[in-house]
């Protein structure tokens, strides 16, 4: 795997890139940005585009180097500090299609502009003070959401609702770092900004809704990745059927045979305003077939890094005793206990909890919908203002963060002095920073902004 590292940063250096999806379309764009973006533009544009006004569009063309057209286009110029990256900014809109687009781009690099790397333009925005990290971070999550719960939560963290929380932890931690600094410079002064109680609770207080919000990493990382929902049991309960009748169409090969589905076979399924990664696993027994082990050793690899699996058992049948092996090796919290086959007569009680549904009838899908989102949703979906985070740097700096304030709260209890305190609130504070991008190293910079994709 190739390693991204930016190389440093030149302020005002003109890059350009094609900012539009790879493929044919009606329209591609090409993105100029940097102190020579006009110059540079200048030098293969057929049009007066210097004399353009700021954010307006102009009909132009671009020629190649002995003057021949390449292409008619349209021409936006962004002054600086108004456009994304804060710099002078060009955009050529041409006609979609890689040859045209990557022609344009091609005879811009031949003048003078540099090829942006992965994520530099919004690098730059966040190098000239347009957004800040966790802004910057959600660009590339509000490009790659797979569902409109995640685009909210982009959104969110885009308008700057992440940093502003961040930002509050921080001024109350400032106010209350002020008090100790004040003790520290002055103990025989007899100050009373507040009593250590008071301090106490309001650190407390603070380390709660700070771990409030690390704990919503689970639900965001659920937006962000989607969900792995993997079917399991014995052979022949109707899993294949069950994962047709949650796709609301034929994926899976059923027959009446035992052992039909030996492979895993994946599909996608909306479901709820999420995405998920349902899976269909051969059935789990005693097999002496090769083809059949492998099959089933990768069911069970299958449903052990799953996030929701979902049992099917034989309603005619009742609870056998390879259906019991089964289900003492889930995992209970993230398992739903199925009877399929309740079309069919039965003398069999459902335990209390399963759910019962007829996938060749397609009967009870709607129930067992609902208790796959209750076992997601504990607590009730995010709502769209919520700040959900979905970033595991961002919940390990919290989690950071977190440890420091504990043992500042800790001191406080123990008597320890307010000058040992302060080194740990001062820990606090900067673990806090580098979620919004204060502090941060090159290489923390580099990691992150490697994950974009070349144009934005």
């Amino acid at each position: 795997m190739t390693h991204f590292n930016h190389r440093p940063y030149v302020v005002g250096e003109t890059v350009a890139a094609i900012a539009t999806p790879p493929g044919e379309g009606g329209v591609a764009i090409i993105r100029i940005s940097g102190d020579q973006a006009i110059s540079i533009v200048e030098k293969v544009y057929k049009g007066p585009i210097r004399s353009y006004k700021s954010h307006t569009m102009h009909l132009g063309a671009i020629l190649s180097q002995d003057g021949s057209l390449i292409d008619e286009v349209m021409a936006v110029v962004m002054k600086a500090p108004k456009s994304y990256t804060g710099e002078e900014t060009v955009e050529i809109h041409c006609h979609g299609g890689s040859l045209i687009s990557k022609s344009v781009l091609e005879r811009i690099l031949e003048v003078g502009a540099r090829a942006a790397l992965p994520g530099e333009f919004t690098f730059k925005a966040y190098m000239n003070g347009k957004i800040d990290l966790a802004q910057a971070e959600a660009v590339q999550t509000l490009i790659s959401a797979k569902n409109t719960l995640a685009l909210h939560a982009a959104e969110n963290q885009l308008q700057g609702k992440l940093s502003q929380a961040i930002e509050q932890f921080q001024t109350r931690l400032f106010d209350i770092a002020a008090i100790l600094e004040a003790w520290v410079d002055f103990p025989e002064e007899g100050l009373e900004f507040a009593s250590f109680e008071e301090v106490t609770s309001s650190l407390e207080e603070i380390k709660k809704d700070m771990q409030r919000l690390a704990q919503t990493f689970e639900e965001g990382r659920v937006l962000e990745e989607g969900i792995k929902l993997c079917l399991s049991g014995v052979p022949n309960v109707g899993k294949s059927s069950l994962m047709n009748a949650l796709l609301g169409k034929e994926r899976a090969i059923v027959t009446e045979i035992a052992g039909t589905t030996r492979d895993l076979l994946d599909a996608d399924l909306k479901l709820g305003g999420l995405h998920f990664q349902l899976m269909d696993t051969a059935g789990i027994r005693e097999a002496e077939e090769r083809i059949e082990q492998e099959g089933i050793r990768r069911s069970i690899e299958a449903f052990q890094e799953s996030d929701i699996i979902l049992i099917v058992l034989d309603a005619t049948q009742g609870i056998r005793e390879e259906d019991a092996d089964i289900l003492r090796q889930m995992d209970l919290e993230k398992t739903v206990v199925i009877w399929n086959k309740i079309d069919l007569p039965s003398s069999h009680t459902q335990p209390l909890g399963s759910i019962g549904i007829s996938a060749k009838e397609r009967t009870g899908i709607d129930l067992l919908k609902e208790a796959i989102l209750a076992k997601i949703w504990k607590r009730g979906a995010p709502s769209k203002d919520e700040i959900v985070i979905t970033s595991l740097r961002h919940k390990q700096s919290l989690e950071q963060a977190t440890g420091y304030l504990t043992q500042v709260i800790e001191g406080f209890k123990g008597g320890v002095s307010p000058e040992f305190l302060s080194a740990d609130m001062r820990s606090t504070l900067l673990e806090l920073g580098t979620i919004i991008g204060k502090d941060m190293t090159e290489e923390i910079l580099s990691a992150i902004f490697s994950k974009f994709c070349v144009g934005k």
